[in-house]
């Protein structure tokens, strides 16, 4: 059995390079088994939270619901303003355990709570009752995402390797991405159009909680190692004041949360992606699930290769071509104005974001050591959610007073600023040699 030793040995006693060692074999010996465990969960999790994440089904149903831009906005800035309020509680409740995974179970059945209380208020709900159950119901998604976010992310760094971790997240998004591309057209097709069950979007919503029921379920299968050591227990209060120190401690680290966060500010056009589409061609059940179909086909062909190429050259290069095609897509959005443009537009978008979010999810793990690793998730998870809760307020303002376009421009100059931030100030962390 192959045992991957760790290479930040410096300082340490006999007695704790053992007990790494012995670790590191028993994350050797169960690797098929949580590899598994860890693709079925991402797969029928992914499919169903992307129905509810991607920008098209929800903002489409608030459009719906209250025929305001700003509403769009602000039910997508409920969501994130929940998930930055969690993240770094998320930390603090994971970092002093050896086993993260009981507590991680229970955070996921809330977050999908939330997913089935976004589909009985749409079932049940009068219009204007609907609305603010759905804004509440999308905050306690966030919520729970946030710590969930944490917990699961530390969870992989200690069961899948380094080495494997790119083709792991790559494969589980491909997998994923392909039925919920499926799903997605059908939801529109077959569900929005048709009206299924009395309300097309309720139940897209009703099989995003089933499918993501299952998924998580999937985790039980895990067996979670015991690392030798884990930070002591800390007031939540205490670590928040701890964090500027961190920030000072690694100025790339710094520079690269600067980075993710001005990427997140371009996210304040995501939610009028498919409402600019419906000036253009008329939002149908028909073109909603194309639209959809073509930006989760986009994300998941593209998985493959940002795995791929993370395992090979690093996440930072990842970063880089990412943000490059989702700042470009933004801007070809404008220009477009048939079913087939904009399908080739939400493609490009569909992979930029995708290879956003499958970079910063892996090179977070590559800064510093075990020991910080939840509270650095944290971190860049509340900037993410942080600026992606001031996104859409934006961006729905912007859209209300001035038009689509000039909220479009704007995202791609915060795309710009980050690709230069990480381009010219963070090098690749992989080549630092820490310990993972």
């Amino acid at each position: 059995m192959a045992t991957i030793p760790p290479t930040d040995t410096n300082g340490w006693s006999a007695e704790r390079q053992a007990a790494e060692t012995a670790y590191h074999a028993e994350v050797e010996k169960n690797l098929k088994r949580n590899f598994a465990a860890n693709l079925a969960h991402g797969l029928l999790g992914q499919t169903g939270f992307r129905l509810v994440t991607a920008p098209t089904f929800v903002p489409a149903y608030i459009y719906l619901l209250s025929g305001s831009e700003f509403m769009v906005g602000l039910a997508l800035a409920s969501q994130w303003l929940g998930n930055a309020l969690s993240s770094t509680l998320g930390a603090t409740m994971a970092e002093h355990r050896k086993r993260v995974l009981p507590m991680g179970l229970l955070i996921g059945w809330g977050m999908r709570f939330g997913v089935l209380g976004l589909a009985l208020s749409a079932y049940f709900m009068p219009p204007n009752w609907a609305l603010f159950f759905a804004c509440a119901f999308l905050m306690c998604f966030g919520l729970f995402n946030g710590i969930q976010a944490v917990i699961f992310n530390t969870l992989m760094a200690k069961v899948i390797p380094l080495r494997l971790r790119g083709r792991l997240t790559g494969f589980r998004n491909f997998a994923a991405g392909l039925t919920a591309a499926g799903v997605a057209y059908i939801g529109g097709k077959y569900f929005v159009e048709a009206n299924a069950w009395g309300n097309g979007y309720a139940t897209t919503f009703l099989v995003s909680f089933v499918l993501t029921s299952i998924g998580i379920s999937m985790l039980m299968m895990v067996r979670e190692p015991e690392p030798p050591e884990v930070r002591a227990r800390s007031n939540f209060w205490l670590r928040l004041r701890q964090i500027p120190d961190l920030l000072r401690g690694d100025r790339e680290l710094s520079r690269f949360y600067i980075a993710t966060a001005a990427a997140s500010l371009g996210t304040l056009a995501v939610p009028f992606y498919i409402l600019f589409a419906g000036q253009s061609i008329g939002l149908s059940g028909t073109n909603l699930g194309v639209l959809s179909t073509a930006f989760l086909l986009s994300q998941t062909g593209t998985n493959l290769v940002w795995g791929s190429v993370a395992d090979k050259f690093g996440n930072r290069i990842v970063f880089l071509l990412s943000i490059g095609i989702w700042a470009l897509a933004t801007l070809l959005l404008m220009q477009s104005h048939s079913l087939w443009a904009l399908g080739a537009v939400f493609a490009g978008l569909g992979a930029g974001q995708g290879g956003f979010q499958n970079s910063t999810n892996n090179i977070i793990l590559e800064f510093g050591t075990r020991e910080d690793l939840p509270m650095r998730i944290a971190m860049m998870n509340t900037s993410i959610a942080t600026m992606n809760a001031v996104g859409p307020l934006l961006g729905g303002l912007i859209a209300h007073f001035y038009s689509f376009n000039v909220v479009f421009v704007v995202s791609a100059v915060m795309l710009a600023a980050s690709f230069a931030t990480v381009l010219l100030a963070v090098k690749e962390p992989r080549a630092r040699g820490m310990f993972h």
